[in-house]
């Protein structure tokens, strides 16, 4: 029993610590809906991805060595040009990885574009995605950034004996994980609102989880280019990456406000 507890500890704590980009992509999708649409599109689609996760946590138990098999048509190499070996797991991974780069590409550009959208366009939230389409988003890339997570899960849950055991135990870490992330989607929205000017900051954070989602992907998918193997990228180096963006937002923003006040003293 206690060894039972602990594992489920341990997952709720991996779902979280691997969760922080979904929570950011639920963030700033959200903000595509019309603004009175936004804090609801948030609840039903993570909830209806906690279902979904379940569901796609009883598929990869019963079918994982589909999963983790080559497929043999996507399976070969160009001498001296590109070695492959693509899998269902790879390819979810690079296609969820491409989604989110195009994404974060496509909100850049349109921020610093010079068409700009009305009053009454950025206070109705038209111009943006229907509320619908923005669920659908969440749940879809929701059940991409589970993939690793649940296969994390599935491992460390190998030592309980019983099979059953650890379906459950795994079931009841997605749920607490799912509202967990659930309360933090909407504060860390609500901080984006209050605070536009680190949009920018969460758009690149979100690239460079696409780039560590390719790398991952090209890695499974044993990718080769020019006989140099696709390394993906860590979680430390993410994570350090993030620290470093972080603490130049800031700086910049303090020494911008420096200028600023220079300026206004100057006068």
């Amino acid at each position: 029993m206690a060894q039972v507890i602990f594992t489920l500890l341990m997952l709720v704590m991996l779902q979280a610590v691997l969760g922080f980009d979904n929570l950011l992509y639920i963030s700033l999708e959200s903000k595509k809906a019309p603004v009175s649409e936004q804090k609801r599109v948030r609840k039903v689609g993570i909830l209806i991805a906690i279902v979904l996760r379940i569901v796609l946590l009883f598929a990869l138990v019963s079918l994982i060595k589909y999963f983790q098999e080559p497929f043999s048509f996507l399976t070969g190499h160009v001498e001296d040009v590109i070695d492959f070996a693509f899998n269902g797991h790879s390819l979810i991974v690079l296609v969820g990885g491409g989604f989110i780069i195009y994404t974060a590409i496509k909100e850049i550009w349109h921020m610093i574009s010079t068409q700009d959208l009305t009053v009454d366009q950025m206070v109705s939230g038209k111009g943006s995605k229907s509320a619908n389409a923005v669920v659908v988003s969440i749940v879809i890339m929701n059940l991409v950034f589970s993939f690793d997570s649940i296969l994390a899960a599935i491992g460390l849950t190998r030592e309980i004996e019983n099979s059953t055991t650890a379906f459950i135990v795994m079931a009841i870490a997605i749920v607490l994980s799912g509202l967990l992330m659930l309360v933090f989607a909407n504060k860390i929205s609500s901080f984006l609102s209050k605070n536009r000017m680190y949009e920018v900051l969460g758009l690149f954070i979100l690239f460079i989880v696409g780039i560590m989602l390719v790398t991952e992907g090209g890695h499974l998918a044993h990718l080769k280019i020019f006989g140099n193997e696709i390394v993906p990228m860590s979680k430390t180096t993410f994570y350090f990456v993030i620290a470093v963006l972080v603490v130049v937002d800031i700086v910049q923003g303090r020494y911008q406000k420096k200028l600023i006040n220079q300026e206004i003293t100057k006068k």
